[in-house]
């Protein structure tokens, strides 16, 4: 049979299409995602990371195919009432039907704890059972496994580093129904190898031709001076007899990514185990913070020992694991603030959650009193991406009160930020540093129901600010500033809507925009 040429040249361009295996690039989701946790339930896969000082607590993501993921939520709208800040390493699990977030945080006038809320779907709602285990030095870093006796175990970390103690790894049952500690607790490993330095944490455990394995992270997670990287130990018996592999670390620092660590495996449909885990991109760094990245484990049949990457360190691309390729970053972030309520996505300090409400797309921010000299009394934000980015926002500024600073904020916390806000009538470029607030320069605005103000970023650090009643012509306010100490030690900054002024001060917010400069 002959074909048509027409068919035949069809054919001829279709065949690359198919013959090109797809791939994805790293970090499979950007942005601050640190101590990522990731589950499969049926066809659909659901992820986790720390969120620290940041509330809604605990975001929940979900994706098909390990690439893309959606943020569909979060575990915690507000802190559990026994806790006091420290949201960190949130590891989902599955067990019997049940859904488990085994959490830190610290307990009001108390150490920090392990503690543990249940649902029963991955998007909840989740009920929080409290804490389970809060020793002297702290106790962080909870992750179940069933041990060969059938029993579920919890394990967790130590943390005598705190202290310049050892950081034993321990493991100790858990009731049936996975929320209650019960018996003896087992010590099984702690930090004694040298490349471990002065910890070993972040400890996840899985089950293998009848070997335990246990993958670790030691060294230091967090900010510039981060050596963060990854080994492995295995056992015949979950509370005891744990050898450490010979090539340890089998995960550490290249070009492509620094400091990575604190992850978990998920094994997909064909038997494929994937380590999602954090990591800084040496560009972006502390600005962007530990985004989260993915690998295949590979296992050598010979030894039994597993390798990520070859060694090689971090992947920067790799074939996707569904066969499908990640879609292409967003250039833009838009939010018209349009909705009913917040997208998930935004954020706000877990201990001053802001008054906030949505009405005839306009985002409003009302102050409370708490701090009435802060320019950032009431905050929503965004985590950034990238180290370069220009943000920008449209104010209303019809019937501001007199007092009222409503602007435009690079976000580190309370304490420290920079930004620029409009109150009458003028245009301030201010900074926040250890709860000091200066001015640093000012311009007079025009008469306008509306304002836009912006911040450009270069280099992570450093601030250049203007401000437009068109968004046509633009007025630089002041020089270039340096916010380089603004990123705290275990998170990054972030882009955030800000009201400051006495109590009762509202803030009216049309859109925010956030984008890479013209010339990237």
């Amino acid at each position: 049979m002959h074909l048509p040429f027409r068919v035949l040249l069809l054919l001829v361009f279709a065949v690359p299409a198919f013959a090109q295996p797809a791939t994805y690039t790293n970090p499979v989701i950007p942005g601050d995602h640190p101590d990522p946790s990731v589950i499969r339930v049926g066809d659909e896969y659901w992820a986790t990371a720390t969120t620290s000082q940041w509330a809604p607590i605990f975001p929940l993501l979900r994706s098909t195919d390990l690439v893309n993921w959606t943020h569909e939520g979060s575990v915690f709208e507000r802190a559990p009432d026994w806790t006091a800040g420290r949201y960190w390493a949130p590891e989902i699990a599955e067990h019997e039907g049940q859904i488990f977030i085994y959490y830190t945080a610290r307990k009001k006038d108390g150490p920090l704890c392990v503690a543990v809320a249940t649902a029963d779907r991955p998007i909840g709602p989740y009920t929080d059972h409290g804490p389970m285990v809060c020793q002297e030095v702290g106790s962080i870093d909870g992750v179940p496994v069933t041990g060969e006796d059938g029993h579920r175990y919890l394990v967790w970390k130590e943390d005598g580093n705190s202290r310049q103690l050892p950081t034993p790894l321990w493991a100790q049952r858990l009731t049936r129904d996975g929320t209650t500690l019960v018996g003896e607790r087992h010590e099984l490993l702690r930090n004694e190898a040298t490349w471990e330095g002065h910890l070993i944490e972040g400890a996840f455990l899985l089950r293998r031709n009848g070997w335990f394995y246990m993958f670790y992270s030691a060294g230091a997670c967090c900010g510039r001076g981060c050596d963060y990287r990854l080994g492995v130990a295995r056992s015949r018996s979950l509370l005891e007899g744990w050898e450490r592999h010979p090539a340890n670390p089998i995960l550490a620092a290249n070009e492509s990514w620094q400091c990575p660590g604190h992850g978990s495996i998920v094994t997909d449909a064909r038997g494929r185990d994937f380590l999602l885990y954090h990591a800084y991109h040496p560009g972006d760094f502390e600005y962007a913070g530990r985004q989260a990245l993915l690998d295949e484990i590979a296992w050598n049949d010979a030894s039994g020992w597993p390798s990520i990457n070859g060694g090689r360190g971090p992947s920067r691309t790799a074939a996707a694991p569904h066969g499908v390729a990640d879609r292409e970053p967003a250039a833009v972030f838009v939010d018209e603030l349009d909705s009913l309520s917040l997208a998930p996505g935004w954020q706000w300090p877990w201990d001053r959650e802001p008054d906030r409400r949505l009405e005839d797309g306009v985002l409003v921010l009302r102050t409370t009193g708490q701090d009435a000299a802060s320019a950032v009394s009431a905050v929503v934000a965004r985590p950034l991406l990238e180290e370069r980015y220009v943000a920008t926002a449209r104010v209303l500024t019809e019937g501001q009160r007199g007092g009222t600073m409503t602007g435009l904020s690079v976000y580190g916390n309370a304490a420290n930020a920079i930004g620029i806000s409009v109150a009458t009538g003028r245009a301030i470029v201010w900074r926040r540093q250890k709860n000091q607030q200066r001015s640093l320069a000012t311009a007079n605005v025009p008469a306008a129901d509306a304002v836009l103000l912006r911040i450009t970023a270069a280099g992570g650090s450093r601030f250049s600010f203007a401000v437009s009643t068109d968004g046509e012509q633009w007025r630089t306010v002041g020089d270039e500033a340096e916010g380089g100490e603004l990123p705290p030690w275990d998170l990054a900054v972030r882009i955030a809507l800000a009201v400051g002024g006495p109590a009762g001060a509202e803030g009216r917010f049309d859109w925010l925009r956030v984008e890479r400069p013209r010339s990237q």
